[in-house]
């Protein structure tokens, strides 16, 4: 029975898969082109660390801090360092080791090339959701720090927790969504920096588009699901559109359906993946 066991298709699978993850987490966490993730999973850390030191009684106040968070939150996270970062991580995956021309030892090895992809999707997975879901939690605890007791009453015994909780939820979320197509732009596409690019516009203007282009967004249902919404100011508030938040029990299924759906296709993709050199 144990032979059997042995025999079976996806237990061999989940062995090469498991040495596939372990490889690329070296390159992903020990990598030279790991050095600009790390730089903008430390940035908001540095920036909460410095008010904790710098602020003044009576200039900031709990609620305050809390909402200087979700728009921390809202327009480095989201906007910008879960995205470049993701873009980093994952659309090197594949294309960075074209260019490395060390992603044919990979091809030569007895295993499955969607094993393969799915295995490297998990590996930037865990690199992503590990750096980020880390700076998010201590720019969290950091931001508030000042207040000392009141504080940590707000994060522990308060709503506090239940924020920290809604916010790494949509990291991790973010990660699984970006990461999924990215990783299909790396498959697909011979310079992913141009989808990069044409989605990062699209998602940067969210909060301008009609109702229904919103919903075609990743970022539309993260921000659904944080829990303070940053509010928009200044002139571009009268061009901003107005739209009811996705709830949770929508949001968060529509999500991982559509990961799933892309992550799929990346590994359809890989079965016809060619390496040309010449390129």
């Amino acid at each position: 029975m144990i032979k059997r066991w042995k025999m079976l298709p996806w237990n061999l699978w989940g062995r090469q898969a498991a040495a596939v993850v372990r490889l690329e987490l070296q390159k992903n966490l020990f990598s030279r082109r790991a050095i600009w993730v790390y730089m903008m999973a430390a940035g908001a850390p540095l920036v909460a660390l410095l008010h904790w030191v710098t602020a003044r009684p009576g200039h900031c106040s709990l609620p305050g801090d809390a909402m200087a968070f979700a728009g921390m939150f809202e327009f480095y996270y989201l906007r910008l360092a879960l995205f470049l970062g993701c873009v980093g991580i994952f659309s090197n995956l594949t294309r960075g080791e074209m260019l490395e021309r060390t992603l044919h030892y990979y091809l030569l090895s007895p295993v499955r090339r969607e094993v393969l992809i799915l295995a490297k999707y998990l590996a930037g997975l865990v690199t992503a959701t590990g750096l980020f879901a880390l700076s998010v939690a201590l720019t969290f605890l950091a931001i508030g720090a000042h207040f000392g007791v009141a504080w940590q009453d707000f994060v522990f015994h308060g709503a506090g927790g239940r924020q920290l909780g809604a916010y790494l939820l949509v990291t991790v979320l973010a990660c699984v969504g970006y990461g999924a197509v990215f990783t299909v732009a790396g498959l697909v596409v011979r310079n992913p920096m141009i989808p990069a690019a044409v989605v990062w516009i699209w998602e940067a203007g969210n909060a301008f588009l009609p109702s229904l282009l919103k919903k075609l967004s990743v970022i539309f249902y993260l921000k659904s699901l944080s829990p303070v919404q940053a509010p928009v100011n200044g002139p571009l508030a009268l061009l901003a559109t107005a739209t009811d938040p996705t709830p949770a029990y929508l949001a968060i299924p529509g999500l991982l359906i559509v990961a799933a759906g892309l992550l799929a296709l990346a590994a359809r993709r890989a079965r016809s993946l060619e390496i040309s050199y010449a390129e």
